[in-house]
C-alpha cells in the first residue's frame, strides 16, 4: 500500500502561503526575523517535497525536485557554511510560484480519481 502523498501536498501549499504572508510583512533580505521565518518554511516545503511519490514527481519534470531536495540538504545542515539571504529571496520570488501551481495541479488531478 502506497503511503497517502495529500497531506505532504497540502503541507507544502501551506508553507507557501506563510512565506507569502512573511514576504507581505517586508524584505526577508533586511529583516532577520523575517529570514527566518521563511527559511523555516522553506525548509518545511522542501522537506515534504521529498515525500511526494516519485512517479508523481515525475510528471512534473519542469520542476527542479533534486534542486529542491538539495536546498533544504543545505538549509538543515549548512553544508555550504552561511546561506545567502538574496539567494533566499530569489528562490522565493522565482521558484514558489511554480512549485505552488505544479501542487495545486497534483492535488486537482488527484480529486478526480480514486482515493489512495
Amino acid at each position: 500500500m502506497t503511503k497517502p502523498w495529500r497531506p505532504y501536498a497540502l503541507h507544502i501549499l501551506d508553507a507557501i502561503e506563510k512565506i507569502r504572508r512573511i514576504e507581505a510583512r517586508g524584505d526577508v533580505t533586511s529583516d532577520d526575523i523575517l529570514y527566518d521565518a521563511a527559511l523555516r518554511n522553506l525548509q518545511t516545503l522542501s522537506e515534504a517535497t521529498q515525500l511526494l511519490p516519485e512517479t508523481l514527481k515525475a510528471q512534473y519534470p519542469q520542476v527542479p525536485w533534486r534542486q529542491i531536495s538539495g536546498f533544504r540538504n543545505i538549509l538543515v545542515h549548512n553544508y555550504l557554511g552561511n546561506i545567502d539571504p538574496v539567494t533566499v529571496a530569489a528562490v522565493i520570488t522565482g521558484q514558489l510560484g511554480a512549485l505552488q501551481a505544479c501542487v495545486e495541479d497534483m492535488l486537482t488531478k488527484a480529486s478526480t480519481q480514486p482515493s489512495e
